[in-house]
């Protein structure tokens, strides 16, 4: 689960960098947060985040690096 809000914040500080130039591609996450509730300790979760390219040009995502 660490993997996964480390993932979001490098997609939000994407989001971020991008937003800062005008014109240029510009990735949308609809859904930020998930809240899984209540589940057993050491229990395999998962969720998919959807990402959408919403700017002006075309988005390339280079390189990931998850934490």
């Amino acid at each position: 689960m660490k993997k996964s809000v480390i993932l979001i914040v490098l997609i939000l500080g994407l989001v971020l960098s991008f937003s800062l130039v005008q014109g240029a591609p510009r990735l949308t996450i609809p859904e930020t947060l998930f809240d899984f509730g209540y589940a057993p300790q050491n229990a395999k979760l998962t969720h998919v985040f959807w990402l959408h390219s919403t700017g002006d040009d075309t988005l390339k995502i280079i390189r990931v690096k998850p934490g």
